[in-house]
């Protein structure tokens, strides 16, 4: 999957440009910007959709054993996130729930770390995931994946051959920094939320001595809020408490 995450990154810049997405913001192809010039992303809106797949790789002119591989693997993943999702809601006490209908986005990620001087470089800036649960395989063969500790202070996170890192919510602030001068790629699969798109405080967790905080919000507007906000962490979610007005700016990655 690696090879092929690595050689669709080798395509013509404009060939890259027909990974469209617009349902979602930034939900497809992500060209390198002013602040992170040497990353850039591609994207396949519902990796549970065999349409949303087939476009994907239509759009990039992926050879039938490139899409064999890449639906084979996606459902793997998938798999392995809805069995840790509803371990999730299990620990909070929703048995039972199920999460088989709520979208499930795909990003393919690519730091081109090719000369010496990106040695320390960060590539993707320090931030928080947006979505419910995260399942990220990392590059094992290039370092650089770094989270914040309780003190603030960034570890590397080595990455182990055959295993996943898994990120729940946006407990954990991450970025991608360049140790070394090499390519590394990494790829992701988030679930978003139901496919309502509607997102909201768990009723049963709401009584008279925990009152709702939060406002319910649609998931495809609060990524668009989240990334024009300039707050990519998790402070933006005192936007989201009642009473409290959103404010946006230029500000993109």
């Amino acid at each position: 999957m690696k090879a092929i995450v690595a050689s669709l990154f080798d395509i013509p810049a404009e060939a890259k440009l027909r990974n469209f997405v617009d349902i979602i913001h930034e939900g497809g192809y992500v060209p390198p910007t002013r602040l992170s010039r040497l990353f850039e992303s591609f994207g396949i809106y519902d990796a549970t959709s065999p349409a949303d797949v087939h476009s994907f790789c239509s759009a990039l002119d992926a050879s039938p054993k490139q899409h064999e591989i890449i639906t084979d693997y996606v459902s793997r993943v998938h798999a392995v996130a809805m069995n840790i999702a509803s371990r999730v809601a299990e620990s909070f006490g929703l048995a039972g729930r199920s999460f088989n209908e709520w979208a499930c986005h795909v990003r393919l990620n690519s730091c081109k770390f090719n000369e010496q001087e990106d040695v320390g470089y960060i590539s993707i800036p320090a931030h928080t995931d947006f979505n419910f649960l995260t399942v990220l395989q990392e590059d094992e063969c290039a370092d650089g994946f770094e989270i914040m500790d309780d003190n603030g202070n960034f570890v590397a996170i080595e990455p182990v051959p055959g295993t996943f890192l898994v990120n729940i919510g946006d407990l954990g602030k991450h970025r991608v920094v360049c140790k070394e001068a090499m390519p590394r790629f990494s790829m992701a699969l988030l679930i978003l939320s139901p496919k309502s798109g509607e997102i909201e405080p768990e009723t049963s967790f709401i009584d008279g001595k925990h009152p709702k905080i939060y406002k319910a919000v649609n998931s495809k507007e609060y990524r668009k809020l989240r990334n024009t906000s300039g707050l990519l962490a998790a402070e933006f979610l005192s936007r989201l408490k009642i009473d409290q007005e959103i404010v946006t700016s230029d500000h993109h990655i």
